[in-house]
């Protein structure tokens, strides 16, 4: 019987080594297809990715707050959080180059950033200026008598009465009038009754006439009324005036009964066919201005009639008071549309120097002291770069040092990017570029002064959160607040005291010291965080 048990238990532990065995081929099996399969054990790919970062250039780790502090080695902030490692290149969410802005692709975006490329063009522009209209100098006439006498009758005896060449205007007495055609036709007479004598009696009548004839046409007599005198022999007591040219009578002075004494202007009449816009164009673009210049002109009693002229004199005189120059364009007046002293917007189409190389307008930031464009040196990252300008057209503007043909410009919400970013700090960054790495001495100035349980959620740029606190202190010239809030469960922070920036002025007034506060905030960028409103706490 005992032989048979221990035979029996023999067979059973046979049994089981069998069954051990074929379970661990087994699993040996499929361990060894997977790691065929994959060609890498457990753990590979995290070693690879190792290797990647491995292959980049490791910069130096910067503060996760934002703040002035680098570290050549890991280490945490005061609040415990791990300083950031920044690679040479950058990854998103990064920093930037030293000088560049970064901008998360997503910001861009919402931004509705727009890049032009910097090209080489003629800058044709428009110089306006504003006008007036005034006659042609050089088609007014005054009508003047060259003797002394008395208007005896009007013809045209209203201002603005329309008149042409040769017609009636007024009725003069002249005692010198009269006399000197009794003695033309007495001298006339004489020459017909010496015209068989002869001699030097016939020579002297004939100069006599020829003398009084001469003085009568020397008074404006015309050629009709003094053949009339010739043939009748008999002087007129009046003497009618008449218009020597074709207008508007502009000027009246006449007035029936009055006397009147040589060279008294009693009539103009101004040729209004055609007139002078007297153009008032600025000290700084009468460079630009040449004569020939195509000019369109603009009434405003015309708005859907524009008239086109030509530049024919640039004036050499400048008025001090406005530092305007006049120019004078002439233009066409069918219908005498245009009225003297009428208002005219003139614009005057010049020529630019040739290619140049030129941003749009739109592209180009200007503080007062200098001037900054956006540079794309890649995706969300821009450079600020300080321009000199030239000459400008209506769009675009003159590069004269600072871009090269073929880079890309923003050209559309990059005050916004200025807001969204601290190009200020960007722009510092001109003269000393931050070092590749710093000590790892703890900032002069902490952001909080109680470290939270641990690092927030990643949420996405811009987010905003609310949070209630006392403000501790203002510092105006560095625009910053400290605020002791309570937790704020949005970003998982415990209550702590630490720095804002107020999104506008208009918020300080509310940020007084010792101030209870209710507020909103956002991170405008990496540690920069933004008080958009406040309120005073428990207000609703």
């Amino acid at each position: 019987m005992k032989h048979g048990n221990r035979l029996a238990m023999g067979i059973v532990a046979v049994a089981i080594l069998a069954a051990g065995g074929g379970y661990w081929l087994g699993t040996w099996g499929a361990a060894s297809t997977r790691l065929s399969a994959t060609d890498s054990p457990p753990g590979a790919e995290a070693a690879a990715g190792d290797a990647v970062k491995a292959e980049k250039k490791l910069l130096y780790y910067r503060n996760p707050m934002g703040l002035p502090d680098t570290s050549p080695v890991p280490k945490k902030d005061p609040m415990g959080m791990d300083y950031i490692a920044v690679y040479a290149g950058g990854d998103e969410g990064e920093p930037a180059a030293a000088g560049q802005i970064r901008i998360s692709t997503e910001k861009v975006q919402k931004l509705g950033v727009r890049t032009e490329a910097v090209q080489s063009r003629a800058l044709d522009r428009t110089v306006r200026a504003a006008g007036r209209i005034e006659p042609d100098e050089r088609r007014v006439y005054a009508i003047a008598p060259k003797f002394e006498g008395y208007v005896e009758r009007l013809h045209v005896n209203v201002t603005g009465q329309p008149v042409s060449k040769g017609q009636a205007l007024f009725d003069v007495y002249s005692p010198e009038l009269v006399s000197a055609q009794r003695e033309y036709a007495i001298a006339m007479q004489g020459v017909t009754s010496l015209k068989e004598a002869g001699g030097p009696a016939q020579a002297g009548m004939q100069q006599l006439a020829e003398s009084s004839l001469q003085r009568l046409r020397n008074w404006d007599v015309s050629d009709e009324q003094i053949k009339v005198l010739a043939s009748s022999g008999e002087a007129k007591r009046t003497l009618t005036f008449r218009s020597t040219a074709s207008g508007i009578v502009t000027e009246k002075k006449a007035v029936q009964g009055n006397r009147f004494m040589p060279g008294e202007a009693l009539y103009q009449v101004a040729d209004l066919s055609s007139v002078w816009v007297i153009a008032d164009v600025f000290e700084q673009d009468i460079g630009l201005i040449r004569t020939g210049a195509l000019a369109k002109v603009r009434i405003n009693a015309y708005p859907d009639k524009p008239f086109e002229g030509k530049v024919i004199y640039v004036y050499p005189t400048l008025k001090a008071e406005t530092r305007t120059v006049p120019v004078r364009v002439e233009l066409a007046n069918p219908g005498l549309l245009l009225k003297p002293a009428m208002f005219a917007q003139v614009e005057l189409s010049v020529s630019g120097k040739g290619p140049v190389v030129s941003v749009p307008l739109s592209a180009v930031i200007d503080s007062g002291t200098r001037q900054i464009v956006l540079i794309q040196k890649g995706e969300g990252r821009f450079e600020p770069r300080e321009v000199r300008l030239g000459a400008r057209s209506d769009t675009y503007v003159e590069v004269i040092e600072g871009v090269k043909d073929g880079e890309q410009v923003v050209v559309a919400a990059n005050f916004l990017i200025d807001a969204e970013s601290n190009l200020k700090a960007a722009l510092s960054g001109f003269s000393s570029p931050p070092p590749a790495s710093a000590s790892s001495a703890a900032p002069a100035t902490p952001a909080r002064t109680e470290p939270p349980a641990g690092p927030g959620p990643k949420l996405p740029p811009g987010s905003g959160h609310r949070a209630e606190g006392t403000v501790d202190s203002v510092d105006a010239k560095a625009g910053t607040i400290s605020v002791s809030h309570g937790p704020v469960p949005s970003l998982k922070w415990p209550a702590m005291t630490m720095e804002f920036k107020a999104a506008n002025s208009s918020l300080l007034p509310a940020l007084k010291p010792g101030a209870k506060v209710s507020f909103e905030f956002i991170e405008r960028q990496a540690g920069e965080w933004v008080i958009t409103s406040v309120k005073p706490a428990g207000a609703r």
